[in-house]
């Protein structure tokens, strides 16, 4: 029996004083308000028949996963295709966006921001997306199922379901922490299996005004 709905949930707001983009170095955990926002995410959804929780491998997401843990019983299962993507500015302090072309030295890193040249691909970042749906939404025994990941792959998902280019502008990212994009799979006018977007909310809003979000790539 597949799955009815495939949610993804955003980690929360991460401890991270000195404004590094993590990326994927250990290390960085959840803050106190980033338990708050990952306990209100899965507080939103009590009522949802969950039967699956998925989390990338990386910290902050093992930990915003473990709400939804308690909630339902459920071990989360570790999905390294749902973890956030390698990047070259990892491990610096330069805002990441249109804002690093301030900065001479990043010239030779941004010469092609559609692949984008700073990091992995996002047509692999979407596929390998796709591809852990896909697996989410055979092996679930019916119900709901959960994955925590980070903003980049969850916005390829949103993009790459509803038709558009994958590039774009970091700033216009719809993918708050410990926001939640419902997406369903349906069957294409060719009758290839895909999916699409059901819904997309912000759970911990009322706590976004006092979160810092600058470590995402």
């Amino acid at each position: 029996m597949a799955a009815t709905l495939l949610h993804l949930v955003r980690h929360g707001e991460v401890h991270n004083p000195d404004g590094v983009l993590y990326g994927r170095i250990p290390g960085f955990g959840l803050s106190d308000l980033g338990r708050r926002m990952a306990a209100v995410a899965a507080d939103s959804l009590s009522e949802h028949p969950i039967t699956a929780l998925y989390t990338s491998p990386l910290q902050r997401a093992r930990e915003s996963a473990a709400p939804w843990a308690e909630a339902t019983g459920l071990l989360p299962v570790v999905e390294p295709r749902i973890v956030e993507p390698t990047n070259r500015f990892e491990g610096g302090t330069v805002e990441f966006g249109p804002a690093v072309l301030l900065h001479p030295r990043t010239w030779p890193l941004v010469y092609n921001p559609f692949r984008p040249s700073w990091g992995e691909p996002y047509v692999e970042v979407a596929m390998r997306m796709i591809a852990a749906l896909d697996s989410a939404w055979h092996t679930a025994d019916g119900g709901e199922v959960v994955l925590v990941s980070h903003q980049l792959p969850i916005v390829m998902v949103q993009r790459a379901v509803a038709g558009k280019h994958l590039w774009h502008d970091p700033r216009d990212r719809r993918c708050s922490l410990s926001s939640i994009t419902t997406v369903e799979r349906c069957i294409a006018r060719s009758g290839e299996p895909r999916y699409r977007e059901v819904s997309y909310r912000e759970p911990a809003a009322d706590l976004l005004r006092h979160a810092v979000d600058q470590g995402a790539v």
